[in-house]
């Protein structure tokens, strides 16, 4: 498959990482949108339920919930909610960073450092729907912190691997513009160039948890794309 054709997810072709009565976890893909918007295009949350009413022979409306959002040129894990148990006390461990995320990012310039600590200040721009990084705090910003290290370093780019400590709105394309290392295909954030398929390259690669229900510990891993650069790392 070349990295030219956008596939978008359907109930046919969804990648599913982990499925059980109470959660499941999705690998989305560039197209994807996670939640209805403006554009009106169907999002991942209908398509999972079409998963499931199809799967499970189930009448009537199936019940997800939306946990928590990527960016729709991002790829990697979306984790849904089956059971309103479930999504409650996810929304709880999500929004008190109960979870560890772990990134993959594609950057044409060497970072400063192979590892380092991130910390800025963004503050949101509506209009355009970006956040700006600021190294000191500036009126309506948010802290925000992540680390990152150089994983592999290719022909014309550098793949990092990034753990954020807060989650804010574009938090790792903007810091990592903010250094001079744009992602792949973010025109939004300073890269030269759009991909093909109108994504970027930035992986929701890790996701470790506490299972709202079951209590055990859940590790999941998304393949990244089948595109030359990814499978090069």
């Amino acid at each position: 498959m070349s990295s030219n054709t956008k596939i978008i997810s359907t109930k046919d072709n969804l990648q599913v990482l982990h499925e059980d009565n109470h959660i499941i976890v999705v690998n989305k893909r560039v197209g994807d949108i996670v939640q209805g918007d403006k554009t009106g295009d169907k999002p991942l949350s209908e398509v999972v339920k079409e998963y499931i009413k199809y799967k499970y022979n189930k009448p009537g409306d199936v019940f997800l919930g939306v946990v928590h959002r990527l960016d729709r040129p991002t790829t990697g894990i979306v984790v849904f909610a089956r059971t309103s148990k479930a999504l409650e006390r996810l929304n709880k461990m999500f929004s008190e960073r109960e979870t560890q995320k772990t990134y993959w990012a594609v950057v044409k310039n060497k970072p400063p450092k192979q590892e380092d600590n991130l910390v800025h200040f963004l503050k949101r721009n509506q209009q355009s729907n970006t956040s700006k990084a600021h190294l000191k705090e500036v009126p309506d910003s948010k802290k925000a912190s992540l680390d990152y290290k150089i994983i592999a370093e290719l022909k014309s780019y550098f793949a990092l691997e990034i753990n954020l400590h807060t989650g804010r709105h574009h938090q790792i394309r903007s810091q990592l513009s903010a250094i001079g290392c744009p992602i792949k295909g973010d025109l939004k954030y300073g890269f030269d160039r759009s991909n093909p398929d109108g994504g970027i390259h930035l992986h929701a690669r890790k996701l470790k948890f506490i299972h709202p229900v079951t209590k055990e510990s859940i590790e999941i891993i998304a393949p990244t794309p089948d595109d030359v650069i990814w499978n090069s790392i």
